[in-house]
């Protein structure tokens, strides 16, 4: 008795278990190897074909695993951002993020559902090594994707983002990172088999759809050999966008990161910035670097990026560097409206007006616009940054010998696979800089959960990546997912403190960068987006027949 009641009051807050146990392969814990089992109890459940139940668990799992993996949001408060709405954005967005575990749950447990009423045999046989290498990974995976895509998508904390940051990314060369979402998938899903017969065999019941015993472990072989492709498909990839970075025609340029560490928010200048850049810049200006990337919203400490103020200082910055290229983000204004922009300061300078921008595209909702604030301007007033204007994709082009073009991504953009991919596979970028204000969530961990984000656009588009951040972390990144951050003396991202990085990052010609794009950046989302919109349908379709079937049986 005493047992059983151990075990119901267990049951109440043991699905929360799994969540804490993913939440832990993520920074600040970065116990990567914990994805690999993390949701196997829920798939165990979801197998168990009650889809309602499913349904309950996995947004209770979710929800742990939302607040927690979201825990630096509170950290906007000291900058300004009202308790209560922080509070309520936080506690809504991890609901929401949650509410796709949620549509995981029941949409896998009425698949196992159906797949139990088949009869044993072949179909019975079938039914199950579909579910486990298909339906699984292709129903979790589709869901990454409306999230990534839905209300202005928020593309945080894939599954994949794991074994991207753990140096096993290849297979997003192929299929993204949402392949290497499905690879967690199946290693989770062929533990939960494992426990399933290991359960029922305990119980005296048998858990393989009629599968004869010789073939009991045909499964976990199939499962291996369909990662055993992955990793060597994506390592083909990998290897020949590393060629095509190496290779004949290739180049090589000179980047200068510099990590300003400035306020979010300039209520006063604490210190000279003119003589922190100095500083910072004369680590970096014998080396001569072609492009010296400074982090979003630099410039907004000196005026908005178009005008005469930022001029001055690019100027100034360029000839302490003899001449490198500046990349600086802030605020652009046209025409009544305002833009988060980078513009790219070459000598000789242009003109202000004449300066090349890149505006960004994807903004952050309740961040930089309020959704339906340009119909009702009233609105306008509550957004943080102001109501921004969305830009279009475009490239900014260094001077010089092959004059190399690159793609610019501005803090939540580089989340966005989609829009980095479009800057290799329909622009021609020749690699990509990331430049982000990572200062509103000063002493948390998202900084290094930001980082995280970034790999696997590397990996996807076969570009190496320079990333600069303020109060981040500052960096490249290689074709292959490996990353060589600016680091303090423990090893460690140098986060809190200033600093300056300069690296000579391989970048293919224009033409190999056209041509020798990777098969996720020239097929895109479409394959899974396909793939998850024929088994909703499948879905769909069985549940009504079974529900015609049901009122024929009444009537």
């Amino acid at each position: 008795m005493i047992l059983y009641e151990t075990w119901r009051r267990f049951k109440k807050v043991g699905w929360f278990l799994p969540g804490f146990i993913l939440y832990a392969a993520f920074p600040p814990m970065c116990e990567v190897a914990d994805a690999l089992f993390a949701l196997a109890p829920l798939m165990w459940l979801s197998r168990r074909g009650d889809a309602r139940e499913s349904a309950k668990r996995w947004f209770q799992s979710g929800m742990f695993f939302w607040v927690a993996t979201l825990s630096w949001m509170p950290a906007i408060v000291k900058n300004g951002g009202p308790w209560p709405l922080v509070a309520l954005g936080w506690g809504a967005l991890a609901a929401y993020c949650a509410a796709y575990f949620a549509a995981y749950g029941w949409l896998s447990a009425e698949y196992w559902a159906w797949a139990r009423r088949i009869p044993g045999g072949g179909w019975a046989v079938a039914a199950r090594l579909f579910g486990l290498l298909v339906a699984e990974p292709v129903l979790w995976c589709g869901l990454e994707l409306v999230r990534s895509r839905l209300f202005g998508g928020f593309a945080w904390n894939h599954l994949g983002t794991v074994p991207a940051n753990a140096g096993f990314g290849s297979p997003a060369a192929i299929g993204g990172v949402y392949l290497l979402s499905a690879v967690v998938v199946l290693v989770n899903g062929t533990i939960a088999g494992m426990a399933e017969r290991i359960l029922a065999g305990i119980a005296g019941r048998s858990a393989d759809y009629g599968m004869p015993k010789a073939l009991r472990s045909l499964e976990t072989v199939l499962v291996f050999v369909v990662l055993w492709w992955m990793y060597a498909a994506g390592g083909r990839a990998v290897d020949a966008a590393r060629r095509k970075c190496d290779g004949e025609g290739s180049g090589r340029v000179k980047v200068a990161m510099v990590q300003r560490n400035f306020p979010c928010v300039f209520k006063g200048r604490e210190t000279d910035p003119y003589q922190a850049y100095s500083n910072l810049l004369s680590r970096v200006s014998a080396l001569k670097p072609d492009l010296v990337a400074l982090p979003e919203s630099a410039m907004c400490e000196f005026s908005p990026l178009d005008q005469q103020g930022a001029v001055r200082f690019a100027e100034w910055a360029s000839a302490e560097t003899g001449g490198a290229a500046i990349l600086a983000g802030g605020t652009r204004y046209d025409e009544g409206r305002v833009f988060n922009s980078a513009a790219l300061y070459t000598m000789p300078m242009a003109p202000a007006s004449e300066l090349p921008v890149y505006d960004k595209v994807h903004l952050v909702p309740f961040g930089e616009f309020i959704p339906g604030d340009k119909l009702i301007p009233a609105l306008q007033k509550l957004a943080p940054v102001g109501s921004c204007t969305p830009g279009e994709p475009r490239l900014l082009r260094l001077a010089g010998g092959g004059s190399p073009q690159f793609g610019v991504a501005i803090c939540f953009e580089d989340t966005d696979s989609a829009l980095v991919r479009r800057f290799a596979a329909t622009l021609g970028a020749q690699f990509l800089v990331f430049i982000t204000n990572d200062s509103w969530f000063s002493r948390s961990c998202e900084a290094n959960a930001h980082a995280w984000q970034s790999t696997a656009r590397a990996i996807e588009t076969g570009l190496p990546v320079v990333r600069v951040g303020n109060s981040g972390v500052t960096g490249t990144i290689s074709p292959d997912g490996r990353r060589s951050w600016l680091c303090g003396r423990d090893g460690r991202p140098l986060v809190d403190r200033s600093g300056a990085m300069f690296d000579r990052i391989s970048i293919p010609s224009r033409e190999e960068a056209v041509r020798g794009l990777t098969p996720y950046a020239s097929t895109g989302d479409f394959p899974l987006a396909a793939a998850f919109a024929l088994l909703m349908g499948a879905v769909i379709l069985v549940k009504y027949k079974g529900k015609q079937n049901r009122t024929k049986l009444l009537t």
